[in-house]
């Protein structure tokens, strides 16, 4: 790790000393692209001058102490020392958070699909509670939500919904909720108070832009139809619903929730682009995980990755063992500290390789 931290600061050093020539000046893209360069690595070599100067402080103290007769000021030299060690340890830590390999996604807008499983109109319902928590932890954050297709049930939950989170950094913040959700409660149909056990599948994208996947228009089969389901004026009435096929992989995408033709075709568009770059991403890592002897967990979405159990107002994630009895506020859309406990798991996974 300390080779890499010696690299990035004499890279460091170089660019700094090519911003300070006049001739740079002359060329503002070249300028500019420095400049980013230099602002990325500053903290990583930031970080690492003050680990090399608490190293020579620990010395300097060592040194010290064995010098020093006095009893108390000896105990104050071990203060500092201990003190100093533990500071050294947090920047250790945060040097391999800043050389940990960067998911090149994770300032992407997400595409969430939300499909309800086993578990009928119950798995529904649960899938509406879902996409509403996201959609309150979003809006806490100042993100976008936008509903790009869905499938209503008559008793409020959905079939399915698909939408759009946009907001800076959403696909880092929620790329770990891909899974099976279970759900155990008592539905408000279940007279005798039986607690029933549901399934939800929750898939979180990275939105692709026409740049990331190609898609040639002759691999494309578009069908036109009337939108279906509860609804408004021009519902039933024109048109307007858009299904896409893409022919060499046989993805299907149909989208019926805006009343022009143009609107769901673009909204089909984006969440095919979508699951293309997903489908590719994945054969990606299936084939460098057939060349490892052992896995951490493959992050398949048919892994049940968490349970919501109402009464016990528990919430487990089951890949990190942890339960938190606060499940009401975590479907308010408080998750931070749900999010934040599974995504420092990950991070730990991926540092074992710095």
């Amino acid at each position: 790790m300390f080779e890499q931290l010696d690299k990035v600061e004499q890279r460091f050093l170089r660019v700094e000393e090519a911003l300070s020539d006049p001739e740079l000046l002359g060329d503002p893209k070249a300028y500019r692209e420095l400049a980013k360069e230099h602002s990325e690595m500053a903290p990583a070599v930031e970080a690492y001058r003050r680990y090399r100067k608490m190293k020579e402080e620990i010395g300097q103290n060592e040194g010290l102490l064995k010098s020093e007769r006095d009893p108390e000021m000896r105990e104050l030299i071990r203060e500092e020392i201990s003190s100093l060690n533990e500071g050294l340890e947090s920047v250790e830590e945060e040097l391999k958070l800043m050389l940990a390999p960067k998911d090149p996604n994770d300032e992407k807008n997400v595409i969430l699909e939300i499909r309800a499983g086993t578990g009928g109109d119950e798995a529904a319902l649960f899938a509406a509670d879902l996409f509403r928590m996201y959609s309150r932890y979003a809006e806490e954050r100042h993100w976008k939500v936008e509903v790009l297709d869905s499938h209503p049930t008559g008793i409020g939950g959905f079939k399915e919904i698909v939408g759009a989170v946009n907001g800076k950094g959403a696909y880092s913040r929620l790329k770990y909720e891909s899974g099976v959700h279970r759900v155990q409660r008592v539905p408000a149909t279940e007279s005798q108070g039986r607690i029933h056990t549901s399934a939800v599948t929750v898939a979180v994208l990275p939105e692709a832009e026409e740049v990331d996947v190609f898609i040639d228009p002759n691999d494309l089969r578009v069908d036109v139809f009337r939108s279906s389901g509860p609804g408004g004026q021009s519902v039933n009435t024109t048109d307007s619903a858009v299904r896409i096929t893409h022919l060499p992989t046989g993805l299907v995408v149909t989208c019926q929730d805006e009343k022009s033709q143009h609107k769901n075709k673009a909204k089909a568009m984006k969440v095919l682009r979508a699951r293309l770059m997903d489908q590719m991403q994945r054969e990606q890592e299936a084939r460098i995980a057939r060349d490892r002897k052992t896995q951490v967990g493959t992050g398949d979405r048919s892994e049940r990755i968490r349970t919501y159990n109402f009464p016990q107002n528990r919430i487990t994630d089951h890949r990190i063992n942890l339960t938190l009895y606060k499940l009401e506020l975590v479907l308010s859309g408080v998750l931070d500290e749900l999010l934040d406990s599974v995504a420092a798991h990950f991070q730990a996974e991926a540092l074992k390789g710095v």
